[in-house]
Order: structure tokens, then C-alpha cells, then sequence
């Protein structure tokens, strides 16, 4: 991985976790700067991002102030979604929501164009990206 990319997937990262932008432009910076997926992790505290080369980079997770629930929502899960998606919630609520409805991470599979939700007890929620 060289430096030029490693600066973009760091600065993406920090502008998500910011709310300054929004996931469609996290996907698109990410994919520009060649990577295939990412995976969150709430209770690591951190987001792995993974190259074509198997390359990979940890960086730390600023995790919210709301614990992760026991049981999976994904009522309330698919509803902040449905809000990132129309860019009303940005990264930071959209970690609150999701730890409220039982998420400890997710996987984004840029590549394939979808996220994979986690529960507690290896519940899944599959999301296709918008067309």
C-alpha cells in the first residue's frame, strides 16, 4: 500500500467519523483509492480496510456512548440505514442507531455493493447499495 493511499483511507475515514460526508462518498473515495472492503468492528474498536492484494489496514474505531444492545433490531437497524441512505444520518448517529439495534459490526463489501450486518448471537442483515 503505498502513502498516497493510505492518506485517502485515513482522511475518508476521519471525514466519515467527522459527519462531514456521507456513505456513498465514503464507498466512492474508498473505491477510488483501490479498496475491496472494509469490515467495522464496535466492540474492537476499530475498521479494517482490506486491498485486492490482501493488504490491509487497522485503523482505531471512536466508538459511541451507547452500549450495543443484546438482542438484534433489524427494524431499527433497516431504518438507520434507510436514513444514511437519504443522508439525513451521518456516521456518527448512524453508530448510535446501529449499536441501539444490536449491531456489533458489519462488513462493507465495496466490490460486490453490499453490507453485511452482525448481531450478538451471529444474527445477519444483508443491504444491496442503492442503484
Amino acid at each position: 500500500m503505498n502513502a498516497s493511499m493510505h492518506a485517502i483511507i485515513r482522511e475518508t475515514a476521519e471525514a466519515s467519523a467527522q459527519g462531514r460526508i456521507h456513505f456513498g462518498q465514503v464507498v466512492g473515495q474508498l473505491a477510488d483509492a483501490g479498496v475491496e472492503s472494509y469490515v467495522v468492528d464496535f466492540r474492537a474498536r476499530r475498521t479494517a480496510y482490506y486491498l485486492p492484494d490482501d493488504q490491509t489496514l487497522d485503523i482505531p474505531l471512536d466508538t459511541p456512548d451507547v452500549a450495543i444492545a443484546n438482542d438484534f433490531d433489524a427494524a431499527a437497524l433497516q431504518a438507520a440505514i434507510r436514513g444514511a441512505q437519504r443522508g439525513e444520518v451521518m456516521y456518527p448517529e448512524f453508530k448510535r442507531l446501529s449499536c441501539a439495534a444490536g449491531c456489533v459490526g458489519y462488513a462493507v463489501w465495496i466490490a460486490g455493493r453490499h453490507v453485511t450486518y452482525f448481531g450478538r448471537r451471529g444474527e445477519a442483515h444483508d443491504e444491496k447499495f442503492p442503484d
